[in-house]
């Protein structure tokens, strides 16, 4: 039977894994496996030299849409970029082309119609890498310079947040155009395509949520504090 309170370390993480399957996704980004028998998640999480206070608040916060007011100041930034960074390795080495060739497989190329679908498909892959890439280059390097004790005065975290776009958002669109205008008269393997879109589609606002509502807030208190300490 699923909990309805919150996971603490002491909870054993089979039954974390057990009650919220989501999580397993969660857990490959943080670099633990399975095969944890009866440990709880603080000794997982020490096993795997994972943060557990990380671990735990972007578990909750993914399961209950809450943030505990002092998770800014316990979460580890290390640990945070780590997460993101194995997150983006997810979506654009596996999920993303995971889904393509399955969408390839369902509405074909041999007509006009399909031609356009994966062509709308790819240019919304082609968005992701510039997104994550912008990422990648240049908001994790400012901030492991600012865990460094260093700031870089023609950069903040507010102009990384002014301009976050939701990646999840073009592909809601190609979601409902199949949805409402793709004929097809097997069910099977388009359905299917569209459950993985639904589950990346629910995965990346995920994403995007740690990244707006703990790690920008984060970043941003780890600025001023590298200001006050200089």
């Amino acid at each position: 039977m699923q909990r309805t309170g919150k996971y603490t370390k002491d909870d054993p993480m089979s039954d974390l894994v057990s009650d919220n399957y989501r999580i397993l996704l969660l857990m490959s980004r943080f670099g633990i496996g399975l095969g944890f028998g009866e440990s709880s998640i603080g000794e997982v999480c020490r096993a795997n030299g994972v943060d557990t206070s990380t671990f735990l608040i972007v578990t909750n916060m993914m399961l209950y849409d809450e943030i505990p007011a002092d998770a800014y100041d316990k979460v580890s930034m290390e640990g945070l970029l780590s997460y993101l960074h194995n997150s983006h390795d997810y979506f654009l080495g596996f999920r993303l082309p995971a889904i393509r060739e399955k969408l390839a497989a369902a509405v074909g190329t041999g007509s006009d119609l399909s031609r356009a679908i994966m062509k709308y498909f790819d240019d919304y892959t082609a968005g992701v890498h510039t997104h994550m890439a912008y990422e990648e280059e240049v908001v994790f390097p400012y901030v492991r310079a600012l865990l460094e004790g260093r700031r870089q005065q023609d950069y903040s975290i507010d102009i990384f947040s002014r301009h976050h776009d939701q990646v999840e958002t073009l592909l809601t669109e190609f979601k409902n155009i199949l949805i409402k205008y793709y004929p097809s008269a097997s069910t099977n393997e388009i359905n299917n395509v569209l459950f993985d879109i639904f589950n990346c589609e629910n995965d990346l606002a995920s994403h995007n949520a740690v990244e707006d509502l703990l790690f920008v807030p984060a970043v941003g208190r780890l600025e001023k504090r590298v200001e006050e300490e200089g």
